[in-house]
């Protein structure tokens, strides 16, 4: 499989790890980007092939990734149009957030073989998750090619809306950040409650992980977890209690709700500019 990438950043390198001599060769993946010092890096490490702006070797590909910022993507889709051979029909696969399909498609002259991703930020250290859209003009084999290159980061999900990709943004796309943001909060509790710095970061960290793969592993719902450590009248009910008393979760469902809102608004937005 030979596949370009037109971006050569955080996202797009994190894939390439994970393809590079293990999907494919490095040498069947070339990377686009006006950086020197990332394509300099990518070569060295992955082998792969680069060039400053798009060329020949892109209308060679069976898949060109795009993983360039959303707002560029009109002037991106101009400059590859001339690159894309409709004959070939190869794949495109966008991990632009925001981006919608009918959108993207428009600026490349009506072409239809796309794929649109909604990756995160785990992927820099192959945990990531992708949710994933195919549009009508993507056959069967580009579908599976399409999760193979997203699942060298992680799982993948598959939808059948593309509407759907707002709430996976709302959910997976922006979620690093709320976890994030309630290790911070742990780490300040326990840093008021008299610990270091350190022992709060270590001690919030490690719950955070343990907690996450003990609900990977486990067939039991996360809510049966969460009764088990919580008898009625101890420490964790107390915590519980005073987070329910205050509307945490209904804040936090609340909080997705207004990342999937202005998900909508941002495909809007970015549709309409180009």
């Amino acid at each position: 499989m030979k596949i370009a990438f037109i971006g050569g950043g955080n996202m797009a390198a994190a894939l390439i790890a994970g393809l590079a001599n293990k999907l494919t060769d490095g040498a069947n993946i070339h990377v686009i980007d006006p950086n020197p010092d990332a394509l300099a890096r990518l070569r060295q490490q992955y082998g792969v092939t680069t060039a400053a702006a798009a060329d020949a070797a892109v209308s060679a590909a069976d898949v060109i990734v795009l993983a360039v910022k959303p707002q560029n993507m009109p002037e991106v889709a101009a400059q590859l149009l001339p690159f894309i051979d409709a004959a070939r029909q190869p794949l495109v696969v966008s991990i632009a957030a925001g981006i919608r399909g009918a959108d993207l498609s428009r600026w490349l002259g009506g072409y239809g073989a796309i794929v649109r991703c909604m990756p995160n930020t785990p992927a820099l250290i192959g945990m990531g998750i992708t949710g994933m859209v195919a549009l009508p003009g993507v056959s069967a084999a580009q579908t599976r090619a399409a999760d193979d290159i997203l699942r060298a980061v992680g799982p993948t999900v598959w939808l059948d809306d593309e509407a759907k990709i707002d709430a996976v943004t709302a959910v997976s796309g922006s979620g690093p950040a709320y976890v994030f943001y309630f290790i911070e909060a742990m780490q300040q509790a326990a840093e008021e409650m008299g610990l270091s710095a350190e022992q709060g970061t270590q001690l919030a960290l490690a719950t955070f992980a343990g907690a996450a793969q003990l609900a990977t592993r486990s067939d039991e719902p996360v809510s049966l977890l969460r009764e088990r450590v919580t008898s009625k009248g101890g420490t964790t009910y107390a915590a519980l209690t005073s987070m329910e008393a205050s509307g945490v979760k209904a804040s936090i469902v609340a909080a997705l709700k207004a990342a999937a809102a202005r998900g909508k608004e941002l495909g809007d937005e970015l549709g309409a500019a180009g």
